[in-house]
C-alpha cells in the first residue's frame, strides 16, 4: 500500500512538471536582461510633464507596468468616457493610461491634432471618444509629436523602456527587460488569450512601423 501511495505521488508529480514545462517553459528557463548587461546607458527624459518628481521616460515605463499588474481583460468597446472604466481594454489603451499618468492626455491631444491636421487622418466623423484609441491614429499623432527612432530592433542602443512601438494593428510599450541577444521585451495587450503582458515577442513581429519616444 505504502509503494502503491509513493508510485501515485511520483507520477502526479511527474505530471506537473510536464504540464508546466509544456505550458510555460519561457517563464521558467527564461533569463532577462537590462541595459547594464548590453553597457547601455538607461535614458532619462529632461522634460517631467506632470512634474511628480519622475521624467516622462521613466513614468511611462512605470506607468504601463502599473497599468498591467491590474490584469486587464481584453475587449474592443465604445466608452463615452473615452477610457475605460470597467477592467477592460485593448492595445492602445495600455499606452493611452501609461502617457495619461505622466501627464498626456491622449485623448485630448489625439483630437486636438486631427482637428489641427484633418488632411492627414482618415477621419470621416471625427469623436474623440474613440480616435484615440485606434492604431493608425496614434501612429499619425506620434509622427506629428513624438521622437521618431530606428524600427531594426537589433540596432538594440537605440531602444529603450518606456519607448512606443506601432505596427500595422497592434502598439505596445517598450519594457526594460531584454532578452539575450539585447532585445527588449514588449509590454502589450493583445487578445483575450495573452496569459502575460510583458513578453520576449518583438521578434516574432516583422511589421514594425514606427518606434517613438515621448519627450
Amino acid at each position: 500500500m505504502k509503494k502503491r501511495t509513493i508510485l501515485t505521488l511520483i507520477i502526479i508529480l511527474i505530471i506537473i512538471i510536464i504540464s508546466i514545462v509544456i505550458y510555460k517553459p519561457s517563464r521558467i528557463f527564461e533569463k532577462t536582461y537590462t541595459n547594464k548587461d548590453f553597457n547601455i546607458k538607461n535614458y532619462t527624459s529632461l522634460i517631467d510633464k506632470d512634474n511628480d518628481g519622475i521624467d516622462d521616460q521613466t513614468d511611462i515605463l512605470e506607468n504601463a507596468k502599473n497599468y498591467i499588474a491590474k490584469k486587464p481583460k481584453y475587449k474592443s468597446k465604445y466608452y463615452s468616457t473615452g477610457y475605460p472604466n470597467d477592467n477592460y481594454g485593448v492595445c492602445t489603451d495600455v499606452v493611452a493610461f501609461s502617457l495619461k499618468d505622466a501627464g498626456y492626455d491622449l485623448m485630448e491631444l489625439v483630437n486636438e491634432d486631427i482637428l489641427n491636421n484633418p488632411d492627414d487622418y482618415n477621419i470621416s466623423n471625427v469623436d474623440k471618444n474613440i480616435d484615440f484609441r485606434r492604431v493608425v491614429n496614434l501612429k499619425v499623432y506620434f509622427d506629428h509629436t513624438a521622437i521618431s527612432l530606428t524600427t531594426d530592433i537589433n540596432d538594440i542602443s537605440e531602444w529603450q523602456g518606456g519607448d512606443i512601438v506601432v505596427f500595422k494593428k497592434h502598439i505596445g510599450i517598450v519594457s526594460d527587460k531584454r532578452n539575450k541577444k539585447g532585445i527588449n521585451y514588449l509590454i502589450h495587450h493583445a487578445n483575450i488569450y495573452q496569459k502575460y503582458y510583458e513578453e520576449d515577442v518583438l521578434e516574432s513581429y516583422d511589421d514594425i512601423i514606427g518606434h517613438y519616444r515621448i519627450s
